[in-house]
């Protein structure tokens, strides 16, 4: 794409990104369609897990071949250090979800507050690099930024609900505020400060596992214990629709 275009369209993006923190309270997309907006949340949260599967991990595969070719010399494990770093990603959110519910078992409102900078902090982030990844990608085509942006925006949909019903009036007052600034600030750095694709590489590849983790604990704790079908559905058929694009 041309770099106006790059600009323009990422821009767009970003500003969806942001408007899911900043008004993710009042958006119900699927209210019209179904009584349980939970139903329509956990869809879009298999919809997250089926991009990752299907769409980023084969292109993790192909960037690993060149990260390894590109590095000039013989690298131990042909660069699986790629699939290494989603790992970490997976691991790190679950982690610090563990962190959070013990903080907030331990030590009543103190703890309650420890916990939502823990969140805030981890997520803010995690936003960033979404923002930083949506311009500087594997691969800047317009269906890479339309497929990602969409799926993105549910995806932080999904989490803004999570939080606000973790933390009520702390998060509407400060957290999505934060939050929504996150994904505009890594936005900019993405157009102002350019990585190898070696790096990217390793950037995409820790989120996606951030994002199978991510999905999965809003699913697990939703309040009332998620929805296996909707989940399970938005897996298959979003897969379905991306199978195709290679």
């Amino acid at each position: 794409m041309e770099q106006f275009d790059i600009v323009a369209e990422t821009g767009i993006a970003a500003l969806l990104f942001a408007s899911m923190f900043l008004f993710g309270g009042r958006i119900h997309p699927f209210r019209p369609l179904l009584r349980d907006d939970g139903i329509g949340l956990s869809f879009g949260a298999g919809m997250s897990i089926a991009y990752v599967f299907v769409h980023v991990m084969p292109e993790l595969h192909a960037v690993r071949e060149s990260f390894a070719e590109g590095m000039g010399s013989p690298l131990p494990f042909r660069g699986m250090v790629v699939y290494y770093l989603a790992l970490v990603g997976f691991l790190l959110f679950f982690f610090m979800d563990r962190l959070r519910e013990r903080m907030e078992r331990a030590d009543g409102e103190t703890g309650a507050a420890h916990a939502f900078r823990l969140d805030v902090g981890g997520f803010a982030a995690y936003v960033g690099l979404m923002g930083y990844v949506l311009v500087r990608n594997l691969g800047e085509t317009h269906t890479f930024t339309v497929f990602f942006a969409a799926t993105i925006a549910i995806h932080f949909l999904a989490l803004d609900h999570a939080l606000a019903a973790k933390h009520g009036s702390a998060y509407r007052r400060i957290g999505r505020f934060v939050l929504a600034g996150m994904a505009i600030l890594g936005w900019g750095l993405g157009l102002a400060l350019p990585m190898p694709e070696s790096v990217i590489a390793l950037v995409v590849a820790f989120i996606s596992g951030a994002v199978v983790m991510n999905a999965t604990i809003m699913e697990i704790h939703s309040e009332k214990g998620g929805h296996l079908l909707p989940f399970a559905a938005g897996g298959l058929i979003y897969g379905l629709i991306l199978l195709p694009l290679g």
